[in-house]
């Protein structure tokens, strides 16, 4: 089977849509949370991954949009946006995002948002951190999001090996314990611009990660009408 696996779209429809048509064909779909937050399509978001059957977890924009979660921890423009989202959300769009559990297991891997830890709000942004979190899953790999950035940890030889893969890189699974994150396909922060996802073949049993170009401008023209922080819209552009 040939799996997507997208994380971090917050909202960002046109991004969605343009990582879907590029990773064709895939039999299944798998999300790693924050679904909605910073972009201004949500419900439409969630109304495509629903189309697709997608599964996944909730993030911590999920969580505070449906009021799972309070914003106290958020910065401003954050927290303007999630705030934004809750208002502007529709009963089905929360129903289907307060149903996400916060861990779900699709062997070999664990799916969690932040961290098998703390799927909620832990980083994975180091090779120490990625470490730390082998104990906290049972499976032998997991799929996290949350940092924005497409990265791998694998355990070589007693320590992690950090991985940074570029367009059209594949990392071969094996017995060795992997922990990857796809990248982002509404808001990437790694200084590319393109949204980021990743395709899981189970037959080959390889993860490979895309890059792929989608209109920006498009994305920033809904977000200034709806108002939302022009920080949050000026960074699209950049991919920071």
């Amino acid at each position: 089977m040939r799996i997507a696996v997208l994380s971090d779209i917050h909202g960002n429809l046109p991004a969605l849509e343009a990582v879907l048509d590029a990773l064709k064909p895939y039999d299944a779909l798998w999300q790693l949370g924050d679904v909605v937050g910073y972009g201004p399509q949500p419900n439409e978001v969630v109304a495509r991954l629903a189309q697709e059957n997608a599964t996944g977890v909730r993030g911590n924009h999920d969580a505070a949009a449906v009021g799972d979660l309070d914003t106290d921890s958020f910065n401003d423009d954050a927290r303007s946006a999630v705030e934004w989202t809750a208002s502007h959300i529709s009963r089905a769009t929360r129903d289907w995002l307060a149903a996400l559990p916060q861990r779900s297991i699709h062997l070999p891997f664990t799916l969690v948002h932040g961290s098998p830890r703390d799927p909620t709000w832990e980083y994975i942004f180091t090779s120490s951190i990625a470490r730390a979190n082998l104990s906290s899953f049972e499976t032998t790999h997991c799929l996290v999001g949350h940092t924005h950035i497409p990265i791998a940890y694998r355990e070589r030889d007693g320590r992690m090996e950090g991985l940074q893969p570029d367009d059209g890189a594949q990392l071969e699974l094996g017995e060795e314990r992997v922990i990857a994150n796809p990248g982002s396909v509404g808001q990437p922060r790694d200084g590319d611009p393109r949204a980021s996802a990743m395709l899981f073949d189970s037959e080959a049993g390889t993860l490979e990660w895309h890059r792929v170009e989608y209109p920006i401008g498009r994305v920033q023209k809904l977000m200034t009408e709806r108002k939302l922080p022009v920080r949050l819209v000026t960074r699209l552009a950049y991919g920071l």
